[in-house]
């Protein structure tokens, strides 16, 4: 049950016998007719723009179609009143009842309340956290690895079919560096000193690997030319780190459907079949660009390049594939990689990557624009940087990294639930601060602990049904006199619970998790508030005397759960049953 989108509905359904009518003229788009929450609670329940968005293409004037509207929305029984307000909205308020139907249908659909068939029938391609293979995963990427789990969960509950997927950057040159790295942790293995020359990884997390080349290898790769070992040291070391990248993603609770890897694709021809795709098109060609604006580089010069026509497709400048050596530039792998994802029907690819990254943004949409006719949407959520803050000083880099806080410090500080939740409370583009006092601290101004005092509310009201005795299923309370919920306070909280599905699916259309973190906040809210007022009046608690007027109130906390429990399921966070 989506009730915005019921009365949307109806209308929609009125303006459609407007037309018919006569009252409006035929061929209006009714595309951008919206109905939502006003901003102010106090002009209704409901507002419609329909009159706004038809007054020109209808040649009307707004408010005209605003009253004659009015007028046929006034005789559905949902409807109490339908006001015209300013220029031309519509404000619309509902029965109490309209709202106590939002109570049966929660607790009818459990945790399924308000899925949307929205995505019905898209392929969507979430690519996150593709950390470089080369370290455990930094605080950076734990933001990224919540927030693309989210969104996937997120896209998931409004329809559409979902596949995470990981990108093992394991085709350049880092991965030498990694393997020159951990064989001197080998040495060290073996007794003697490790030799970390500048550009090596330092951290200590290798000394395990070191210790496992010992194991696999034992002295026979001592003293040898890098050039016998550099390879089979490569793939050791780079298939440890990604059991370690495994780990502390399961820490996080983020499980990928798929990993790929870079040196896998550029083995299986992928780049020189994309080019030669793109070359089909006639956008591949050799030229010479420009020189950049402002300070030259030093090393810059003009040379002849083969180069993807991106520049057809907005970017600013058309982009070098292959250098004037004839080995391929960074960006080639990446447009074989997109390429693959492509040639697997995806229908919308999603790539999370660091801030740093955004120069890639209008190549990458290039290329995939390009290569698929222009069938395929790509959306790219830069990750901005998140701050971290302990007893009011900035918390320290890890030494087991080497050079910056690991996923596993911030785990391990606040657990996983915490950090999910924390790192969802801003939108993906905007920095963030992580307070590890503050996250932890048992207060309203802590979301995650005020959302989750909500949902052991609603658990601790049916523990104590239990023991008086009322019974207190799902659909028993389903069944349950709700007109007994007459109270302003109850109705607002059956109120804030229908705005649930539809908030699903604006959070998912404009691929935006944090809103779901910011609407379970409002609705805790609502809920500790009428909790707070029945300590003042005993007509408002949830357990009373009388079971079925018990059960309805019952009903309405219960309701409020179950929404609790599907949005923190989206986020990837537990719901606690009982606070300690």
């Amino acid at each position: 049950m989506n009730l915005f989108a019921d009365i949307r509905s109806l209308v929609v359904a009125s303006l459609e016998d407007m037309v018919a009518s006569g009252a409006l003229p035929a061929g209006l788009d009714m595309t951008n007719v919206a109905v939502e929450p006003p901003r102010d609670a106090a002009h209704g329940d409901m507002a419609t723009n329909a009159a706004m968005v038809l007054a020109k293409p209808a040649g009307m004037a707004p408010r005209a179609i605003a009253e004659a509207l009015a007028a046929r929305l006034a005789g559905d029984p949902r409807i109490v009143s339908a006001e015209v307000a300013g220029p031309g909205f519509l404000n619309l308020r509902l029965t109490a009842e309209s709202w106590r139907g939002v109570v049966k249908a929660a607790l009818g659909a459990g945790r399924d309340f308000g899925r949307s068939a929205m995505g019905r029938g898209t392929k969507v391609n979430v690519e996150f956290v593709s950390a470089n293979p080369t370290g455990p995963m930094h605080v950076g990427h734990t933001r990224g690895a919540v927030f693309g789990d989210a969104l996937a969960a997120l896209l998931d509950f409004a329809g559409h079919e979902v596949t995470r997927e990981y990108y093992i950057n394991d085709g350049g040159a880092q991965v030498d560096v990694l393997a020159r790295s951990a064989y001197e942790r080998y040495r060290e293995a073996n007794g003697l000193s490790p030799e970390i020359a500048e550009g090596l990884y330092p951290g200590d997390y290798l000394i395990p690997v070191g210790e496992a080349l010992k194991a696999k290898y034992g002295v026979s790769l001592l003293d040898r030319p890098e050039a016998d070992w550099l390879t089979e040291v490569r793939e050791f070391a780079t298939e440890k780190m990604m059991e370690m990248i495994r780990e502390d993603l399961a820490l996080l609770g983020v499980k990928m459907d798929v990993f790929t890897s870079e040196k896998a694709i550029t083995a299986s021809g992928k780049i020189e079949e994309a080019i030669e795709t793109l070359r089909g098109m006639g956008l591949i060609y050799d030229g010479t660009l420009e020189p950049p604006k402002g300070k030259l580089p030093e090393d810059w010069e003009e040379r002849e390049q083969t180069l993807f026509k991106s520049t057809a497709f907005g970017d600013d400048v058309d982009r070098p594939v292959k250098k004037s050596d004839g080995s391929w530039t960074y960006f080639a792998p990446d447009i074989a990689y997109h390429w693959d994802k492509v040639s697997r029907g995806y229908d919308l690819l999603i790539d999370v990557l660091g801030a740093d990254h955004g120069g890639y943004v209008k190549r990458l949409k290039a290329v995939v624009a390009a290569l698929s006719n222009r069938r395929v949407d790509l959306e790219v959520k830069l990750i901005q940087l998140v701050k971290l803050f302990k007893n009011g000083e900035p918390f320290k880099m890890s030494k087991r990294a080497g050079t910056f806080v690991t996923l596993r410090d911030v785990v391990e500080q606040a657990g996983a639930d915490v950090t999910r939740f924390v790192m969802l409370t801003r939108k993906n583009d905007a920095a963030l601060d992580f307070d590890f006092d503050k996250v932890l601290e048992q207060s309203k101004d802590n979301p995650v602990f005020y959302v989750q005092y909500a949902h052991a509310r609603v658990c601790s009201v049916l523990r104590k049904a239990a023991e008086a005795g009322i019974a207190a299923d799902d659909a028993t309370l389903a069944a349950a006199d709700h007109g007994k919920l007459a109270h302003e306070a109850e109705i607002a909280l059956a109120k804030k619970i229908a705005e649930w599905p539809r908030l699903v699916e604006i959070a998912a259309r404009g691929q935006e998790p944090h809103r779901i973190a910011f609407y379970l906040y409002e609705l805790a809210s609502d809920l500790h508030g009428l909790w707070n007022r029945g300590n003042e009046d005993a007509s408002l608690r949830f357990i009373q005397d009388d079971p079925s007027t018990a059960q309805a109130k019952i009903a309405l906390a219960r309701a409020a759960g179950v929404v609790i429990s599907a949005g923190l399921g989206i986020l990837g966070v537990t719901p606690a049953e009982e606070m300690r």
